[in-house]
């Protein structure tokens, strides 16, 4: 009675393998994830030129809005640094007078500050932002 059971089961596994039928096998490429594209960030805008009149007399007949004053600087935070600019200066005051949607710029003063907050010398602009009617 005992080799009953075990001669069902060799008989169920003998005749499974033998229904089963096999697949043909394909040459499937490998899935091959395509690399992700990344687009570039655009360039910030250009800010756009900004004139600079050293002398009020240029102005003359010409319209133009007062958007206010500005200043830029170029600091010297040693005295084993190089001397501040007055072109750097100058450079950022035009850029801060650009954010302020100016198109000019009119010079009031450069100078050279010693022993100011944070640095051994100081190269300090100021102007008036303006936007003036080029017509």
């Amino acid at each position: 009675m005992r080799a009953l059971p075990l001669c069902l089961l060799a008989l169920l596994l003998t005749g499974c393998t033998a229904t089963h039928k096999t697949q043909p096998i394909f040459n499937e490429r490998p899935v091959v994830e395509q690399p992700k594209v990344v687009k570039p960030k655009p360039a910030p805008a250009r800010p756009a030129p900004v004139k600079l009149y050293k002398d009020a007399t240029a102005l003359v007949g010409t319209p133009f809005r007062d958007l206010g004053e500005v200043s830029g600087e170029s600091c010297q935070a040693s005295a084993q640094d190089s001397p501040p600019s007055m072109a750097n200066a100058r450079k950022r005051m035009l850029a801060h007078a650009s954010t302020m949607k100016a198109n000019a710029v009119l010079l009031h003063q450069c100078q050279i500050v010693t022993d100011a907050t944070g640095c051994h010398q100081q190269a300090v602009c100021q102007g008036s932002a303006l936007n003036v009617s080029f017509k």
